[in-house]
């Protein structure tokens, strides 16, 4: 049996042979669609580039620069931009660079489809995808996880850098330094090309980074300081990509990630947090999004991605199976769905929340989400400059009292709350142990989760009248819920990668999950063993996705196979349509 370096070296010397993939298989089924409607259609792409083994290399320019020279004939040799080609008169493809990325393995390229077809075929390139859009996906939550139990021991997250690549962050009293002075967040840039502003005007990136950072204090007099934030004293980067609305695209998220990278070592960036996401339209190993979390996660930072709110869908009779977001569905990052905590401050009576997406992922069946957190009904931080959401979920704002400041709070349902709660966690273990991994830092996150839950449970919505049932599964909580004071207390140190192992269906319908990161912790050492992880009959059979020491009948979507039958095709279609871009905060939380 090979042993995890010789795999490696297996990988890397196949990955190191060159493709020779015809153009089709490089571009997404979108691109070859719109190829055979329109051949001079200009659009903006992201080019990936081909890597070997788990190195995430960015284009030089001299690769970028014969790339885009190369589908031109060879006239000239130089970065093709809008303002060299009408300075120049040269005349070439219509191929542009819109933006070269410095720490990421992804070009912003313009040009004519037929142009970005023979780009394709260049053995350099590993996909071309579209620039598609996406959307922004405490006392009793946060006591519940047990970060005031490690509060209560110092442990604040004083020191560690946490960049929220969201919808801005603004400056809310909260997030001040101790005593209320100055400010915690330390930078902030915007990279949404249609509006001119770093600060929050939609309202859910402040939200986020005051689940993470909110010191509690400083808006509100309360003795609990109701309202405060996991790691109250970690420092935030904000790289503003979602507009005014929650929208963004593919480029503004891979270009904030590209400068997190950047500036890592000037604000000590340990974590990344993306409460955001867009459907799975390919496989994450020829997803630039994908490309560009792996880069940041190889970097030493770890990344938190919220899973998405599509639980409740009932398409395909699937219940929400499969509806994990991208990059949520990247086999490194920590994927977090969400719980409701059901209002008190232990967490034996928390359960799954009905909307938040289950795995596993499309495409690469990827075993998501990782763990869970307290998403429901979650009050956090309200940007001070009157934010979108503010007048959208007007009746959310916590009001005004004798220890609550005016327009200071708003309480919101997603897995975009649930994210930054496992961010804030990430810092305080960070704070704790500076030395921990990105890997590490996920391993001890599901080795501590809290694992006690029933099996199923049962929500009513009374708005649409409609029941739902959640089973609390492998794909539905992961290795279970977020358990801060049980992972600052640990201390097993996981010496491989942490990579999210796949499911896969077998030919007598039962499922088995498998990954070689799992076995290697089970081969080496038992603290990690794949009973600590997902205890239970986890490796085959259809009792393989529930969590827990009995087996407990049959998968609550009925046949798995439903998931990888050959009638499904996932394909933008299946579950979303173009006209249907979601953000990541449930309209409504379970009541």
């Amino acid at each position: 049996m090979l042993n995890r370096t010789q795999i490696g070296c297996l990988v890397a010397c196949v990955l190191a042979v060159p493709a020779l993939l015809p153009a089709a298989e490089k571009l997404t089924t979108g691109l070859n669609e719109a190829l055979t409607r329109d051949k001079d259609k200009v659009v903006d792409v992201l080019v990936r580039k081909k890597q070997v083994g788990r190195s995430r290399t960015p284009f030089t320019d001299f690769e970028l620069s014969r790339l885009l020279s190369s589908v031109s004939n060879g006239v000239g040799i130089g970065l093709a931009t809008a303002e060299t080609n009408a300075a120049t008169g040269v005349a070439r493809s219509s191929l542009q660079l819109v933006k070269k990325l410095n720490n990421v393995p992804v070009a912003v390229i313009k040009g004519k489809l037929k142009d970005i077809e023979a780009l394709a075929k260049d053995s350099t390139v590993q996909s071309v995808s579209e620039d598609r859009r996406l959307g922004a996906a405490m006392i009793a939550a946060t006591t519940g996880v047990g970060a005031r139990t490690v509060q209560n021991y110092g442990w604040n997250g004083a020191g560690i850098g946490v960049a929220v690549i969201d919808s801005g962050v603004s400056l809310h009293k909260d997030l001040r330094a101790p005593g209320c002075v100055g400010t915690r967040v330390v930078y902030r840039e915007n990279f949404v090309t249609t509006e001119n502003t770093v600060e929050d005007t939609y309202g859910h990136g402040t939200h986020v980074a005051g689940i993470i950072a909110g010191n509690g204090a400083c808006a509100s007099s309360a003795s609990n300081q109701p309202y405060k934030g996991v790691a109250p004293n970690a420092n935030i980067i904000s790289l503003r990509v979602l507009d005014s609305t929650g929208r963004g695209t593919d480029s503004a998220v891979i270009a904030a990630i590209d400068r997190a990278i950047e500036l890592r070592y000037t604000y000590n960036i340990r974590v990344i947090n993306l409460s955001l996401g867009r459907p799975v339209t390919q496989s994450h190993t020829t997803d630039p999004l994908a490309a560009a979390v792996e880069n940041a996660w190889f970097n030493g930072i770890t990344v938190v991605v919220s899973a998405g709110n599509m639980g409740r869908s009932k398409t395909s009779g699937m219940d929400g199976y499969g509806t994990v977001n991208s990059p949520g569905n990247d086999p490194l990052v920590i994927t977090v769905g969400a719980m409701r905590d059901m209002g008190t401050t232990s967490r034996t009576d928390d359960v799954a929340a009905s909307f938040s997406a289950k795995g596993p992922s499309q495409i690469d069946q990827v075993v998501k989400p990782d763990l869970v957190a307290p998403g429901n009904r979650i009050a956090s931080t309200l940007s001070p400059v009157n934010p979108t959401l503010q007048a959208s979920l007007a009746a959310n704002v916590v009001p005004q009292s004798s220890t609550v400041q005016a327009n200071s709070y708003i309480t919101m349902s997603g897995t975009s709350m649930a994210a930054p709660m496992v961010a804030g966690a990430a810092a305080l273990l960070l704070q704790k142990t500076p030395s921990l991994t990105p890997d590490q830092v996920k391993a001890r996150l599901m080795k501590t989760a809290y694992k006690a839950f029933p099996a199923s449970v049962t929500y009513y919505d009374q708005t649409t009248m409609t029941t739902y049932v959640t089973y609390h599964d492998l794909f539905t909580i992961g290795a279970g819920m977020l358990d801060i004071a049980a992972a600052i207390d640990d201390t097993a140190v996981l010496g491989v990668w942490a990579d999210s192992p796949s499911a896969m269906a077998l030919a007598n319908g039962q499922v088995t999950v498998a990954g070689n990161v799992w076995t290697e912790w089970q081969n080496t050492a038992s603290l990690f063993a794949f009973s600590k992880v997902w205890p239970g009959t986890v490796l085959s059979g259809t009792t393989a996705v529930r969590i827990g020491t009995s087996g407990w009948g049959t998968p609550g979507i009925g046949a798995f196979s439903l998931l990888w039958g050959d009638s499904l095709l996932w394909g933008d279609s299946l579950l979303w349509g173009d006209s249907l871009l979601w953000g990541d905060v449930a309209k409504t939380g379970d009541q």
